[in-house]
């Protein structure tokens, strides 16, 4: 007499268990990249500054008030406006405080962009250099922000700078 046949294990399974191992694999995925790159950014123990208004990097340098006589200024050197792919020229001069380092990171506003930072060089009277480059822009018109941080012996001092960057036209 045949012996009945036994389902294989294949068969018996939910149809969608792959679909939906491959689902929760993604989203921890994203979730992992999502909580490193804020790690990475590190900025969670700077003390953050309300910029003065009104401020234009295309158009002049943005000076942020610190706090007890402390400031910082961002100018961008570009003659004809801030590009995507075009490199800066970035100065910040920071008053009233004795920095050890800056940086400069260019954010997108709406859209993770990743990390854009640029350490600039110690120069003198509280002046930093360097050279940035915001990256490839995926809208016609992208938001960005330009985010400043200062290191002091006391923590870590920083302020924000809204722009905009149109995509050029070949």
């Amino acid at each position: 007499m045949p012996s009945p046949s036994l389902p294989e294990a294949s068969e018996s399974r939910f149809p969608g268990l792959r679909l939906m191992m491959l689902a929760t694999l993604l989203t921890l995925s994203v979730a992992l990249w999502y909580l490193l790159s804020h790690l990475v950014r590190g900025d969670s123990d700077v003390d953050w500054y309300l910029a003065a208004l009104p401020c234009d990097l295309h158009q002049a340098g943005c000076r942020a008030s610190l706090g007890e006589g402390r400031a910082l200024t961002l100018s961008v050197a570009a003659s004809d406006g801030i590009h995507a792919l075009e490199l800066l020229p970035l100065t910040v001069r920071v008053e009233g405080v004795e920095a050890r380092a800056v940086s400069v990171d260019f954010v997108g506003r709406d859209m993770d962009m990743g990390l854009h930072r640029f350490p600039l060089s110690k120069q003198d009277n509280g002046r930093f250099e360097g050279i940035g480059q915001v990256p490839i822009c995926t809208e016609s018109v992208m938001p960005w922000q330009a985010q400043v941080v200062v290191e002091t012996a006391e923590g870590r001092l920083g302020s924000r700078f809204d722009f905009t960057v149109e995509r050029s036209s070949p």
